[in-house]
């Protein structure tokens, strides 16, 4: 990870909810470390045991990432 020696910088960056610091932060990684980010981000958006603001800003980064794969330029903000 190239933001190994912050990692509470590369994670306030994907909870920020905010689409550029998302971005930044995701293509900080190797594709290795994006997979294990992915799942943990799944983990905190669908998994019980997260507070409520940690699986919206989890909920926010994977739909963000998503419509990136998708080609859209932002998320669809009416997507549930």
């Amino acid at each position: 990870m190239t933001e190994a020696q912050d990692p509470e910088h590369l994670w306030s960056r994907l909870l920020s909810g905010e689409p550029d610091r998302i971005r930044g932060a995701w293509k900080s990684l190797g594709a290795a470390e994006q997979e294990r980010v992915r799942r943990h981000l799944q983990t905190m958006a669908e998994e019980p045991g997260w507070q409520p603001g940690q699986r919206k800003a989890a909920r926010a980064a994977l739909d963000c990432l998503q419509a990136d794969r998708d080609g859209q330029a932002e998320p669809d903000p009416k997507r549930p």
